[in-house]
């Protein structure tokens, strides 16, 4: 049986983890079988780069940690090896730089999570990702509009060219 000690520390990380995971907007797992240190580093620096964590920790802390928070993911999303990440503020720069590191890799696959509070399944997590973000939107709406400006500038300008011909 474990001694008191090492179940005091056990508690305290699945206490800390648990108050990470209650702030955060998302809570991704994954499954990085097979990552090598060179990969490990790029994905650790481009999720960090987007104001996440990345971290890997015992299944049955994180699974006591959701626990306390309230979460019920798919018992089989914490078997094998699980690295967790957690967006401290806007979720989708994190999800994608986990989902366009995944991409490509066979080894590197996105589980499940919780989204804003709702557990979240791969598939949807998936779709989110490939959303385009907010700065593209914007330009493409941008793009959209100046287009049609210039049609009907234009056309007014036809029209004033016909108007001055009569």
């Amino acid at each position: 049986m474990a001694s008191e000690k090492i179940i005091k520390q056990k508690e305290e990380e699945v206490k800390k983890l648990a108050e990470k995971m209650k702030t955060a907007s998302l809570v991704l797992l994954t499954d990085y079988r097979g990552i090598n240190v060179a990969d490990d580093t790029l994905l650790r620096k481009a999720v960090r780069n987007a104001n996440g964590e990345y971290f890997v920790i015992k299944n049955n802390i994180t699974r006591r940690a959701l626990k306390e928070c309230g979460y019920e993911l798919p018992e089989e999303d914490l078997e094998g090896p699980t690295a967790v990440v957690i967006a401290k503020e806007e979720y989708l720069p994190v999800l994608k730089a986990v989902y366009n590191y995944a991409k490509d890799k066979d080894f590197y696959t996105l589980k499940s999570g919780v989204l804003e509070g709702k557990v979240s399944s791969k598939e949807e997590l998936t779709v989110l990702a490939q959303l385009p973000s907010r700065e593209e939107l914007i330009a493409k709406l941008a793009g959209c509009l100046l287009a049609n400006v210039s049609k009907l500038a234009a056309t007014l300008d036809a029209v004033r060219v016909k108007k001055e011909a009569e």
